[in-house]
């Protein structure tokens, strides 16, 4: 299984389709509001939601959506990343709701190699989420400092401090 890329793979105009989808539950919903003290009853009571909200349920927290987005990335963006440098922008577009499935994909808006090291290099990207039904909920865009291969080959290649099994134990 691919785990990020290398500068050199990365290619402008590519489109990275994330898989699997993840449906969101109340339980993901609420553990995250309170792992992050965000405690907006929008969130975390359905008597609200329903009577005094344009939603009339429950909406799920979005920088929920957006982490679930950028860690559905990882394997295809950012799983060899040296730094994420920079969230550039970060729109919310609609709403996601207890039940709902988020994909995702990310297209390479551009690649620059860095200008003091050159062993590696600044990719930019943009990654969408979207909803079962195709309705976008989610655009952010951001600069990612990934290795040259070089960078790889010189730090113990693809899987770095893996241990290996021991000669009696194979």
């Amino acid at each position: 299984m691919q785990f990020g890329r290398t500068y050199e793979e990365f290619e402008v105009g590519a489109v990275y389709k994330h898989w699997p989808g993840k449906t969101v539950t109340e339980y993901d919903d609420h553990l995250f509001c309170l792992l992050t003290m965000n405690h907006h009853p929008l969130h975390m009571d359905v008597n609200y939601a329903e009577n005094t909200t344009d939603f009339g349920k429950n909406v799920v927290v979005g920088n929920y959506i957006y982490s679930l987005l950028l860690g559905m990335s990882v394997p295809d963006v950012s799983g060899k990343a040296i730094a994420n440098l920079e969230i550039e922008s970060l729109r919310h577009v609609a709403p996601t709701f207890h039940g709902d499935t988020i994909y995702g994909e990310t297209t390479v808006l551009d690649k620059t190699p860095s200008k003091s090291k050159n062993d590696r290099g600044i990719v930019y990207v943009e990654t969408k989420g979207y909803k079962q039904d195709g309705t976008l909920v989610c655009v952010f865009r951001r600069k990612v400092m990934v290795p040259t291969e070089t960078y790889i080959k010189e730090r113990g290649g693809e899987q770095p401090g893996r241990p290996e099994l021991k000669a009696q134990e194979k």
